[in-house]
């Protein structure tokens, strides 16, 4: 929860925690029944997701995405008297939170589905090499399994490739004149991409210009800031990381604005853009 004021004293000129964490305990029935590791892993994947979707719908902050997944994740674990391991033991509670955090990555890593080719050719090359340079032939290995070619990713914009090597355009390096209106070939990657560096530069109005074009992508745009927030997390890559859990914390504001701009605009933008 965003508990605390950005005003307070001991919050200015520093790097002070505005985040409380709420715990909501409950007595456990005496006749709550046991369950095995694997019906505990069946119930976290059937269950966890629909959680997440709503911590995310929330606004919750890409940094403290982990620790809010513990509370419907151990909701989970808890209601059992016990969860037993293969062997019969009980499941520590340690076991427990680390089967938490990767269903949550599992769950981040399925949204990827719901990205354009590119996106998940830069995201998986991204993942391998940050903006660092990287062979051509693994880059041209990946983008055939992707259904893509370095040609055509060149040309949409988001990596260079010289020399027998490839890597990611840096955010400074994008057009800075860029129109997703005029770009015939626009992954999600570019666009995101695109927003942080107008969020960096120009505050929640820059950013919010571009999510006024572009409608309904504005939500994709959030998924992959969330996804690349872990990653660059478990990377510790951290001045990365920032980037997209700024964009996250602005997001309402940002889309107030866009639905202001579109609202001047086109009619069926701003309609594109309830629900973000």
């Amino acid at each position: 929860m965003r508990t605390e004021s950005t005003g307070r004293a001991v919050a200015i000129n520093s790097n002070a925690l505005a985040s409380s964490i709420v715990l909501v305990c409950r007595p456990r029935p005496e006749d709550a029944p046991l369950t095995s590791r694997r019906d505990f892993l069946n119930s976290l994947k059937r269950e966890l997701p629909e959680a997440l979707a709503k911590l995310q719908k929330g606004n919750i902050a890409p940094v403290d995405l982990a620790q809010a997944a513990i509370g419907p994740g151990m909701a989970i674990f808890s209601r059992y008297s016990k969860v037993l391991e293969s062997d019969g033991t009980p499941m520590r509670v340690c076991t427990a939170l680390g089967l938490i955090n990767q269903a949550l990555d599992e769950y981040l890593t399925e949204q990827e589905s719901d990205y354009d080719a590119d996106t998940r050719w830069a995201l998986a090359w991204f993942e391998q090499y940050g903006h660092n340079e990287g062979p051509f032939d693994e880059a041209e290995t990946l983008s055939t399994a992707k259904g893509v070619s370095v040609k055509g990713l060149q040309e949409a914009g988001i990596l260079l490739a010289r020399g027998g090597k490839v890597r990611l355009l840096k955010r400074e390096e994008l057009k800075p004149d860029w129109d997703p209106l005029k770009d015939a070939r626009m992954p999600i990657w570019e666009l995101t991409q695109q927003i942080i560096q107008r969020h960096r530069t120009q505050g929640i109005d820059g950013a919010a210009a571009l999510i006024a074009k572009v409608g309904g992508h504005a939500g994709v745009t959030r998924e992959l800031a969330y996804r690349l927030y872990t990653l660059c997390e478990r990377k510790g890559w951290a001045g990365e990381a920032l980037a997209y859990n700024a964009l996250v914390v602005d997001w309402p504001g940002i889309m107030d604005a866009a639905k202001t701009t579109a609202m001047k605009g086109k009619q069926s933008v701003a309609q594109d853009l309830e629900g973000f």
